[in-house]
């Protein structure tokens, strides 16, 4: 019998996390070795930070990062087990499909679908998370893909993603601003929601998903021209 490969599930919470999934998400997870809570509310930093301060505290041979609405499947469990326990196995890394749903229905389109997450990794071969806000991780050796996928319940209304937009933006904004982008003009303002509209309507055809899929990429053409706005205003103050 060879020593037993345990798994370290890491989760990052929040004050704003709705109640009904987080419990599901919870659920959904206790059959691994160790459930590690990061409590976001509670510490200052990056969501960079937060999944690191994860695997610090972590003490499994593989660790597995879990958001707090999302639900892992039993099929997903399953193909976890397996690919963990392969001796011949040389990827370190498995990304894994997500089932978005939004505004309770479920899109296949506007870049909904698959949706590969970075989210397994082997303890030995993972670096770190980079990014302040769309973070990234670091890691050494082979990346695999998962079959079976997450279940995301983005169970969000209108005014809220418009309240994470608010916050998320001044991010953004920062960002750009730091990296010396351009100076904006109307032509820029123009090209920034052409671009967003040709990639949610045309190429990842957004409309396909009915009257949510039209919402859903209407907001995100409004969101991308807030950071570009706040942008605008940070290089009128420069």
């Amino acid at each position: 019998m060879g020593k037993k490969i345990k798994i370290s599930v890491i989760i990052l919470s929040g004050g704003d996390i709705i109640q009904k999934n987080y419990k599901k998400c919870l659920t959904s997870v206790g059959t691994f070795d160790e459930i590690i809570k990061i409590d976001t509310s509670k510490l200052k930093g990056s969501f960079s930070e937060w999944r690191n301060e994860g695997d610090r505290k972590s003490t499994g041979d593989w660790i597995f990062y879990v958001d707090s609405d999302e639900e892992v499947t039993n099929e997903v469990k399953e193909e976890i087990k397996t690919v963990v326990e392969d001796n011949n196995q040389k990827n370190a890394a498995f990304a894994i499909p997500r089932r978005n749903f939004i505004f309770g229905k479920e899109f296949k389109h506007g870049g909904q679908w698959p949706d590969y997450q970075v989210r397994l990794f082997k303890k030995e071969a993972f670096i770190k998370w980079e990014g302040n806000l769309h973070e990234q991780p670091k890691y050494k050796d082979e990346l695999g893909y998962l079959k079976n996928p997450l279940i995301h319940h983005k169970d969000i209304t209108v005014g809220q993603m418009i309240d994470k937009t608010n916050i998320w933006s001044e991010i953004e904004a920062d960002l750009l601003f730091q990296s010396n982008h351009p100076k904006m003009n109307g032509f820029r303002f123009a090209s920034v929601a052409i671009r967003e509209f040709w990639l949610r309507f045309v190429k990842q055809l957004s409309f396909l998903d009915g009257r949510e899929g039209i919402i859903y990429g209407i907001y995100q053409i409004y969101s991308k021209l807030i950071t570009y706005s706040k942008l605008w205003e940070r290089q009128l103050k420069a």
